[in-house]
Formats: structure tokens, C-alpha cells, sequence
């Protein structure tokens, strides 16, 4: 969130420069330019997963551009709740930025109300609900969804160095994180390697009690733990699968032998738990993706640049990592946000700015002079005047 400030502040006077565009010669004597206007009041909607972080980044974003801000935290991370709505109280005065606190009653509430733009982080299903309501008042919005995020692993990968990376980025925060990858297509030919170099990068992270590990998660709430329970069911745990309910904690699992249409590879998981899927040919994987709806994220590692070229023009998603996962939306010079079911709009850097900001086009001409030959009644013939049109508009 400081990066995003620091970098804001670093780039915001060119970022709101007017940008000088060409007047055609039909309007000359004449200047034309493009300037950046703040939308007005917006709304910011959070998540509850990195309650502070994907609150907070949009919110700079915002400032930067010259809004007013309405935040809506999630009312599931109640203690982020009350410190944000400390800081911003004690920092900013309320007709500038403000705070409204509460379930979805709050939140419905809110949505009745016209707004300028508004920025929502959540879930696809919540995403729906957020548009329907800004269809009322024709309001611009930003949604950055969820998506089950795959990851391709090839024949070619360094697995080791695969199943480091995977590991890392599906069980952080226990693996509630929007860009998580949620399922790997594994080569056949290497998928009980990769399986043994993925159980291994988990007890190196995690050690053999992840329990009793400090670095490691639980899962939000109640509702949530049932949920990802019940995957267990969807397939063969070949590791993890443990489970206490009264702390909330399920630990890292993977699991084999999942059917394609299967609960856990239909919804979001949202949770530590990473199906492993073989396939034989890149075609099959690839078709596989294409059934599906555009993920957050989809990753591939493979050694090969014409795989890699491969599988990035075949398929559609809201961002990519080639050999890697979840670091593309770390930092400010890549704008980060989903497609079709995963979101639309983004944000970052400069792509934050502009999200919450129109371009708007303004022409400027000159008094001192006004050529007749635009007004009727007509001083040329027809083809006459569409030559002369023709010219001045440079065709």
C-alpha cells in the first residue's frame, strides 16, 4: 500500500497532465487535448481475505485521481474493520473519506444509493449483485471476481523449482487468495514426480504438523470450512486432508484422481486444497481450458518459449505468469484485474489512476475566424463537398 502511494505520488503530475490530441482540419483554426477528471464520490467494496491490503491499495488510487471515497470493509474481518475506520477517521475528514461499517444490509444500502464509480473486490456471485446495481444508475464500475486459476505444468518443466513456486502461491493465507492457482493439468508422464516434489516443497513450508506451524492460516469462518471439508469427497487425498473444526484449520492437501466435473473443479476452492489432473497432450489441457470460464489467472511452467507462446495465445484470463505464479500482481508497473467472469477493469500504478478517473476530450477553437462552407445553405455540389470534407478531415 505505500509502494502504491509513494509511487502515485512519484507519477501523478504527468499522470494528470492533459495529453494534446490533433483537431482535424475542419476545425481549424483549433487545439485539441485529453484531460483526466476524477469520476466524483466513490464506492470501494472490500474483501475479507486481505481485508487491509485490497481495501486500502484502491483507495490511493482513488485520492490520487481526486475522488471522494465511501469504504465498505467486510464485516467478516471485524478487528481490520474497526482499525481502518480509526485511521481514516483520525486522518481524513468524513465528507472526504468515510467509513460505513456492517453486514450485507450495509452493503445493499449502499448500493441503492448513486454513486460516481464504484470498486468492488469479492466473489463472482457478489459481482452480480454489484452490477445489477450500478445497471440502476448507469454507474461505471471495477470488479476484480475470483476464478479458478489453472496452472499447466509441462513434460519440459524444472518440477522441483514447479512445485516450489505452486506450493507457495496456493497455500499462502491458507489459500484464500483470489489469484491462488486452484488446480494444476500435469503431463502424465511426470505427474507422480511432480506429486512427490509437491509434497515435499509443503513439509519444507509447513513442516510434518502444519497445526502447530506459525506461518500457516485457518479459514475464515464456519460456513467456509464446511465447504471445503466436503472437496475432501471429490477425489483421493494423497496428502494432508486433516482437519479440526473447532480451530478452523485444514491443512495443505492435494488431491488425485478428480474428476473434471467434479464440485471442487466446478466452484471457486478458495482454500488449501489443490486438485492434481494429468494430461497427455497440450491440445487436451488447452481444450480442457477453453470449456471454462476465464480464470483471474492461469500459469504455465514449461522450459519451451513456443509452448509458453503457445499457451498464452490459446487461452484467455485476467493475467499470466510464465513459470511462476501469483508475483504478476505484486507491484505497480502491471495492471492487475479479471475478465469476463474473473472481473473487468483494472488497477495498479497508473492503471489505478485511470480507473478511477474520464477522459474527457475537449476541443478549443479559435474565434477569429469561421469559414462558411460548413453552413447551408451548400456553397458546393455534393461531390464537391464530400471532397472537400474528405481533405480537411485528412482522409
Amino acid at each position: 500500500m505505500q509502494a502504491e502511494i509513494r509511487h502515485a505520488l512519484h507519477h501523478l503530475r504527468k499522470w494528470a497532465a492533459p495529453s494534446r490530441r490533433p483537431a482535424p482540419w475542419l476545425n481549424w483554426p483549433a487545439r485539441g487535448w485529453v484531460q483526466r477528471d476524477p469520476f466524483g464520490v466513490t464506492l470501494i467494496i472490500g474483501p475479507w481475505n486481505y481485508p487491509a491490503q485490497l481495501l486500502l491499495t484502491p483507495l490511493a488510487s482513488a485520492v490520487a485521481a481526486g475522488n471522494c471515497v465511501q469504504l465498505k470493509p467486510s464485516e467478516l474481518a471485524p478487528r481490520t474493520a474497526e482499525a481502518v475506520t480509526a485511521l481514516v477517521r483520525e486522518t481524513f475528514a468524513e465528507e472526504f473519506i468515510s467509513v460505513a461499517n456492517g453486514g450485507p444490509e450495509v452493503a445493499e444500502a449502499l448500493l441503492r444509493e448513486r454513486f460516481d464509480k464504484i470498486f468492488f473486490t469479492g466473489s463472482t456471485r457478489v459481482g452480480r449483485v454489484v452490477m445489477a446495481a450500478a445497471a440502476r444508475h448507469l454507474t461505471p464500475i471495477t470488479l476484480e471476481l475470483g476464478g479458478k486459476c489453472p496452472v499447466i505444468v509441462c513434460a519440459d518443466a524444472p518440477l522441483e523449482l514447479a512445485a516450489r513456486r505452486i506450493a507457495w502461491g496456493k497455500f499462502m493465507n491458507a489459500g484464500q487468495t483470489c489469484v491462488a492457482p486452484d488446480f494444476v493439468l500435469v503431463q502424465r508422464g511426470v505427474r507422480e514426480a511432480f506429486v512427490t516434489a509437491l509434497k515435499k516443497a509443503i513439509q519444507e513450508f509447513y513442516g510434518d504438523k502444519p497445526a502447530h506451524c506459525e506461518e500457516y492460516g485457518r479459514i475464515i469462518n464456519v460456513r467456509h470450512f464446511e465447504r471445503l471439508v466436503n472437496y475432501l469427497g471429490d477425489g483421493k487425498v494423497v496428502h494432508g486432508g486433516e482437519h479440526t473444526g473447532n480451530e478452523l484449520f485444514l491443512a495443505p492437501t492435494i488431491l488425485a484422481d478428480v474428476s473434471p466435473e467434479s464440485p471442487v473443479m466446478q466452484e471457486e476452492i478458495f482454500g488449501p486444497i489443490l486438485p492434481v489432473l494429468g494430461f497427455d497432450k497440450l491440445d487436451d489441457a488447452l481444450a480442457l481450458l477453453r470449456e471454462r470460464p476465464t480464470p483471474l489467472a492461469l500459469y504455465v511452467f514449461s522450459r519451451d518459449r513456443a509452448t509458453q507462446t503457445r499457451v498464452l495465445a490459446e487461452t484467455r484470463s485476467g493475467g499470466a505468469c510464465v513459470n511462476d505464479v501469483v508475483s504478476h500482481m505484486v507491484g505497480t508497473g502491471l495492471p492487475f484485474g479479471g475478465l469476463g467472469a474473473s472481473g473487468m477493469g483494472a488497477y495498479h500504478g497508473r492503471a489505478g489512476f485511470d480507473a478511477f478517473t474520464h477522459q474527457r476530450s475537449v476541443m478549443r477553437r479559435a474565434t477569429w475566424v469561421d469559414l462558411p462552407f460548413r453552413y447551408p445553405p451548400p456553397k458546393l455540389s455534393l461531390a464537391g463537398l464530400k471532397r472537400a470534407y474528405r481533405f480537411m478531415l485528412g482522409n
